[in-house]
């Protein structure tokens, strides 16, 4: 049950306090995302689903030092999305691709503190 918890951790860490954001469409587009992961239940496919859609968003319009970051968190999603709630494949898939996840979470989460000033609570410094 702690790896599923660390799984929800790492999808919705990009729950956190927005202020201004001087980014253009990407620092826009991250507050869609922010705002879609927000009460994220990693259970819930539909939820995981419309998440995934703002994260294809957002990469879209990433800056090019963090798209393939980008790339990782939504083929993540997308096997979260796939798992339908499933906890033994959420379990296994935190086992599996939880060591891809945190340090792709980590460009992005100081890429949107340095372009955006937009903090991600919960998703190291």
């Amino acid at each position: 049950m702690r790896k599923l918890a660390a799984l929800a951790a790492v999808v919705t860490m990009s729950v956190g306090t927005l202020t201004a954001c001087s980014g253009g469409d990407y620092c826009g587009d991250l507050k869609g995302y922010v705002d879609s992961a927000k009460d994220l239940d990693i259970k819930d496919s539909d939820a995981v689903g419309k998440m995934l859609d703002q994260a294809k968003k957002v990469s879209k319009s990433a800056p090019k030092d963090i798209q393939d970051d980008w790339k990782v968190v939504i083929d993540y999603a997308e096997k979260a999305q796939a798992a339908k709630g499933d906890t033994n494949k959420l379990m296994e898939l935190a086992k599996s691709d939880g060591s891809k996840i945190q340090p792709a979470m980590d460009a992005i989460t100081k890429q949107a503190k340095d372009t955006c000033k937009i903090d991600l609570p919960g998703a190291g410094s």
